[in-house]
């Protein structure tokens, strides 16, 4: 006979529980403790929300249920207006200490291998700036201010950035990990992008995991609006249930730099669906889902944070990801 435990509420000091049908009160540091020890614990069917090491799924079953068949998920005031506001005001700062005679690297997803370069790998345990494509003149010279020349920042925000750390470990982001099954999750690329107004570049059609591979592959993508992403000023395209076709390709880094395994499949405009979401609302995207956005031909910028996370616990890293860190990234959580 299964007995029920119901966790119905949980803050940092003491979890509210259901036992025996009764609700209950308990401190986290000393009777929950008691209860894991007692031999009814031991008997106990963890019901409604996996409870493990401090940390409770913040998703339902309706959400997980859509996110399995779709392939991404939508959770509309994910970031409160004050946390938007604060990564916002963070960049601004990184780009005013950002000296743009220093570096011209230009950052396309058209053209990945010619303009990958060293600057580029070591990014990722840096904090690297990416000019747009047509941020230039024929002179090389920037036609417009920095501010609005970035294509993104990255790809260790999340490491590198006090803000963006706090906001990438916070309770409710380890939270929905949790909840989507990671046992021992990192934070392995950040980026802000800014798809700038009449300049930001088209995104092509593509998947998380041939960039970030592990094997099984284990990428999710946590895409944050800090500004309205609209059809207008380049908001993401999802091709639904795509995911459940598995990996297309691979994105490969050896001796002779970076390249695909195998060339683009053709892709049906048709198929793609626009994924239009208010600032604070944060887009979670399967590995494996195929996603783009097009050029941002308005009069508005269109910024976002994006973190891609993957798991460390019975899977391992791909050696030929275009990502070769000097030291391991530090696990949101182990559980």
């Amino acid at each position: 006979m299964n007995i029920n435990l119901y966790i119905l509420k949980k803050n940092p000091r003491e979890i509210k529980i259901k036992l025996f049908g009764e609700e209950r009160e308990i401190g986290l540091n000393t009777e929950f403790i008691e209860l894991r020890r007692s031999k009814i614990y031991q008997r106990l069917h963890i019901h409604t929300y996996r409870y493990r090491m401090g940390i409770v799924g913040n998703l339902n079953s309706e959400q997980l249920q859509f996110f399995n068949s779709d392939g991404y998920l939508v959770l509309e005031s994910f970031a409160s207006s004050d946390e938007v506001k604060s990564l916002r005001l963070q960049m601004d700062q990184l780009l005013d200490q950002f000296d743009c005679s220093s570096s011209a690297s230009i950052f396309s997803t058209k053209n990945q291998q010619t303009t990958t370069d060293d600057y580029f790998f070591e990014s990722a345990e840096k904090i690297s700036f990416f000019f747009e494509e047509k941020a230039f003149d024929d002179d090389g010279k920037l036609k417009q201010p920095k501010q609005l020349s970035i294509n993104k920042v990255g790809h260790a925000l999340h490491e590198k950035d006090p803000v963006f750390k706090s906001f990438s470990s916070s309770e409710k982001m380890t939270s929905l990990l949790f909840s989507l099954g990671y046992k021992r999750p990192i934070g392995i690329q950040s980026m802000y992008i800014f798809k700038q107004p009449g300049i930001g570049g088209e995104v092509v059609p593509h998947q998380d995991n041939s960039f970030l591979y592990t094997n099984p592959t284990t990428c999710t993508g946590l895409w944050l609006a800090l500004e309205d992403a609209t059809i207008l000023n380049g908001c993401l395209w999802a091709i639904p249930r795509s995911h459940k076709d598995g990996l297309v390709r691979r994105f490969i880094r050896d001796e002779t730099g970076v390249h695909f395994d195998k060339p683009s499949p053709p892709y049906d405009q048709k198929d793609f669906v626009p994924i239009e979401v208010k600032a604070g609302s944060l887009v979670v995207i399967h590995g494996d889902l195929i996603h783009q956005s097009f050029e941002n031909k308005s009069s508005t910028s269109r910024h976002a944070y994006s973190l891609h996370v993957v798991d460390t616990d019975g899977c391992k890293w791909a050696e030929d990801n275009w990502i070769r860190r000097n030291a391991d990234p530090e696990p949101l959580y182990a559980s």
